[in-house]
């Protein structure tokens, strides 16, 4: 099973990959957090408040599109099972 990321979906998403910054790990545009704090947050039991008060240079947008292209994404691979 494969799935295709168009290019233009990624281009929309509040992501920067630059070898520059954080060596090249995805982080939220305009800003030095990897999108990856996100989720660690998340998964540690933070509410999405909690990591935008401890992140405040993330909008509520930018995480908010993140996690919706995260939910999209599995559901596609679970729509091409």
């Amino acid at each position: 099973m494969s799935l295709v990321i168009e290019e233009k979906e990624i281009g929309q998403l509040p992501v920067t990959v630059d070898p520059e910054i954080l060596s090249g790990a995805p982080v939220f545009r305009g800003t030095r957090v990897p999108v990856d704090a996100l989720i660690n947050n998340l998964e540690a039991g933070l509410t999405l408040e909690e990591f935008l008060e401890n992140f405040p240079t993330v909008t509520r947008e930018q995480a908010i599109q993140v996690l919706d292209f995260s939910r999209a994404t599995l559901q596609r691979l679970a729509d091409a099972r």
